[in-house]
């Protein structure tokens, strides 16, 4: 049986004053001092050049060693608060980012109404028409709208609409403005130009036209969001958003969080950013 621990922050096992982020499978570059007030180093999801998620996770050869420790540890503190017995008992992980222990979880994975995004500390809304994300090739894709359809360009499948939850590293912006201004042009080139194997599945963009960009309330914080519409050489197009605003977790750190939605009778409504928008919420609230 597997004793692999679940997502969380735990002691780093080689900087034991530290608390370091596991992700279920592997150690990143987070860390935190005790009380939660270390700024995490190189958070593993870039915006901006190079590998569009680039995870920095550090002892790769020893992830192995990692793993076997804590779960040792597990085993060992299972013995100790019970006697002597055989039963081996997972650790309890620490509190969530900006959650005291003993404090409501409020939304978490199991939750069948929202997906989370542990590493930023957020939780979508996932409402009816969307599902989570599954088989999806493009990095940190949070959700999906269900099945494929033949790209109207280029051979491939495309989705009529997906949401991309991002850390922000590549750069020292703290602006959500900027950030978001900086961002759209990326996002919208990602989702209607020229995708991972340099194929363009709608012949490229044509032209685009801004319809909305202003500051928004999100995650009890303030953000800013830029929204385009997009002409492509074939099909109907869509509508591409970037929405920037701080992280839950840690130094809040800003988040990108991407909107593509075709346009077009099969896309899903554009109501739908608002009302995904105004459902995120920091895990660790209700």
């Amino acid at each position: 049986m597997s004793m692999t621990p679940p997502p969380g922050w735990y002691r780093d096992p080689s900087h034991p004053l530290v608390e370091r982020w596991w992700d279920g499978t592997a150690w990143t570059d987070h860390r935190r001092g005790p009380e939660a007030l270390q700024v995490p180093l190189a958070p593993p999801r870039p915006v901006g050049g190079g590998s569009r998620r680039a995870k920095a996770v550090a002892l790769v050869s020893a992830g192995v060693v990692l793993v076997t420790s804590i779960v040792t540890g597990a085993f060992v503190l299972g013995r100790e608060g019970g006697g002597g017995g055989t039963a081996a008992t997972r650790t309890t992980p620490p509190a969530a980012p900006g959650q005291t222990a003993g404090s409501p979880s409020g939304p978490s994975s199991g939750d069948p109404s929202v997906v989370v995004d542990e590493l930023n500390g957020i939780a979508l809304p996932l409402f009816d028409g969307w599902v989570r994300a599954r088989d999806v090739a493009e990095e940190d894709v949070m959700m999906t709208t269900p099945g494929t359809y033949d790209c109207p360009g280029d051979p491939g499948l495309c989705r009529h609409g997906r949401v991309v939850s991002r850390t922000v590293t590549a750069n020292d912006e703290r602006s959500p403005k900027a950030l978001a201004e900086h961002d759209i042009a990326d996002a919208a080139s990602t989702a209607y130009d020229r995708d991972l194997l340099d194929n363009r599945p709608f012949h490229g963009i044509t032209s685009h036209r801004q319809l909305r960009a202003s500051p928004v309330a999100v995650a009890g914080s303030v953000g800013y969001l830029v929204r385009w519409r997009v002409k492509t050489g074939v099909g109907p197009g869509g509508y591409v958003e970037s929405l920037a605003f701080p992280s839950g977790v840690g130094s809040r750190a800003l988040v990108i969080v991407r909107f593509v939605f075709d346009a077009g009778a099969d896309g899903p409504p554009l109501t739908d950013m608002d009302r995904i928008t105004e459902g995120i919420r920091p895990v660790g609230t209700r």
